[in-house]
């Protein structure tokens, strides 16, 4: 892999940095993740300054000369950080770092580049670049990270027992980045993750998550679960998931395996959408198969239900993993729960009825579930697929023409609570209630239109019906339809 580091350190700061360094007196490098994308060209807005000395006093000098008195310092981590033309620089002392058993704290000590470099994940991270005057632009690089990335390797600069051990974390780093850039883990490194999975136990809740998150962010998410399942980590991160893995045949009956579907379905939907909570979404739709799979004689395998069960599951996975419980976990509950709608509705005769109920439930997320259940179609039978794909085409138009016509995406009831109690002389009650949902019900079953008109000629005879005498000057003629509509 050709590389010139001078050739690539074209951002301003990097100059500004070696004259300060130089002014006084250290030396200073640029170390890790931004030197690993600077060779794979990939796209970076965090940059990394490692000195042999104060890295904090170090920022702030940068800073001064920079003409920006905006200095954000972590003073227990020993690092500070500023923000120049849309980077994160962030400054820290080189050092030296040892591990008690019972924690991915490390005790901090002063130490040289090299110490430095020995205490990063991988060796692909442990590349340093020079911003020295005396070797400006010389890439420094004791654990051949360079040929590494040459033959796509994720391999520890130490020995991997010592390098997982101490810190659990770089486990799930490692898989996350053999996904994000399609490496492979070098053998004794794999290896050692599934001997030291278990220390994973130490490792909090929230950065386990940010991990995951970053997976399922990639553009092959599917790598990243594969490994975490050869690797052991599944079950421990992920039960739930890891549930879904298996076969069963009953009667020479067999079920497909619901762990490799679902990635599959991940890494379909990652084609259409860049959404972290859609693919969520999509991670879980199947999630409560497991509980719900039953062996009927006539029909087979079954999984009744289990789109209910596994919206019902979702906030205590995201509770567990310290995921978003807000309307983010909503939205993913909300897809997990309609994901079969849209299949049923494309297996038979679309109805205006079904469309509208589909419409009134979904709101604005319909084109979200949409493109979920689309990737949803992963049978190998390559005519069934497209016949399938062509009948979402025909749900999708028939959507739109019943929203142009009807308009009950995000539907509100043109009748409200506290108009029937007016109406009635009424206080709050069940029949309150009663009449709310006969309207909202024949606005979705097409008998009468999204119309105040008609829903008030109906809000009376409803409550008519219900025993309720209207106050005077609240009545109001039935529509000739409403009259002949047995309920």
């Amino acid at each position: 892999m050709s590389f010139s580091p001078s050739k690539e350190l074209k951002h301003p700061v990097f100059k500004i940095v070696s004259e300060v360094a130089s002014d006084e007196g250290i030396d200073v490098y640029i170390i890790g993740g931004y030197v690993r994308d600077l060779i794979l060209h990939r796209q970076s807005k965090d940059i990394d300054i490692m000195a042999v000395g104060n890295g904090i006093e170090l920022a702030c000098k940068v800073a001064e000369k920079l003409g920006t008195t905006k200095v954000q310092v972590f003073k227990n981590f020993g690092t500070a950080m500023i923000r120049y033309k849309e980077v994160d620089i962030e400054f820290v002392g080189a050092r030296r770092e040892s591990y008690t058993p019972d924690s991915r704290k490390p005790d901090v000590e002063n130490g040289s580049l090299k110490d430095d470099q020995k205490r990063r994940d991988f060796t692909i991270n442990a590349l340093a670049i020079s911003l020295n005057q005396s070797s400006y632009g010389e890439l420094i690089d004791p654990f051949d990270g360079l040929k590494d990335m040459e033959n796509g390797i994720i391999r520890t600069p130490l020995d991997p027992a010592i390098t997982f051990s101490d810190d659990p974390l770089r486990m799930m780093r490692a898989i996350r980045f053999a996904t994000q850039l399609k490496f492979h883990i070098a053998a004794d490194t794999l290896e050692s993750i599934t001997r030291n999975r278990h220390r994973l136990e130490i490792v909090s809740a929230e950065r386990i998550a940010d991990e995951l998150n970053k997976i399922i962010l990639s553009a092959k998410p599917s790598i990243g679960f594969r490994l975490l399942d050869e690797t052991g980590l599944l079950e421990i991160v992920f039960p739930e998931l890891y549930a879904l893995k298996g076969v069963e045949e009953h009667k020479g009956i067999r079920h497909k395996d619901n762990f490799l579907h679902t990635i599959r379905v991940l890494d379909n939907i990652c084609q259409n959408t860049d959404d972290l909570w859609l693919r969520w979404a999509t991670v879980l739709h199947d999630i409560a198969k497991p509980m719900t799979k039953r062996f009927d004689t006539e029909s087979g395998w079954t999984f009744h239900g289990h789109n209910h069960f596994g919206a019902r599951m979702v906030s205590e996975i995201f509770r567990r993993m310290k995921l978003p419980m807000n309307e983010k976990m909503k939205f993913v509950e909300k897809m997990v729960n309609l994901h079969m709608r849209p299949i049923v509705l494309s297996q038979e005769i679309v109805s205006d009825s079904a469309v509208r109920r589909l419409l009134f439930e979904a709101g604005d997320d319909i084109d979200a579930l949409m493109t979920l259940c689309e990737a949803d179609i992963t049978s190998g039978i390559r005519d069934k697929v497209e016949r399938y794909l062509k009948n979402f085409q025909l749900v999708r138009q028939k959507l739109l023409e019943i929203e142009e016509k009807d308009r009950v995406r995000n539907w509100q009831p043109p009748i409200s609570g506290e108009e029937i109690m007016q109406a009635f002389g009424i206080e709050p009650s069940k029949q309150v209630g009663d009449i709310k949902n006969t309207i909202k019900d024949a606005i979705l079953d097409g008998i009468i239109h999204n119309d105040r008109q008609e829903a008030w000629a109906l809000m009376i005879d409803s409550g008519i019906r219900l025993g309720l005498n209207p106050l005077p000057g609240f009545e109001n003629p039935l529509p000739e339809k409403i009259k002949n509509h047995e309920d």
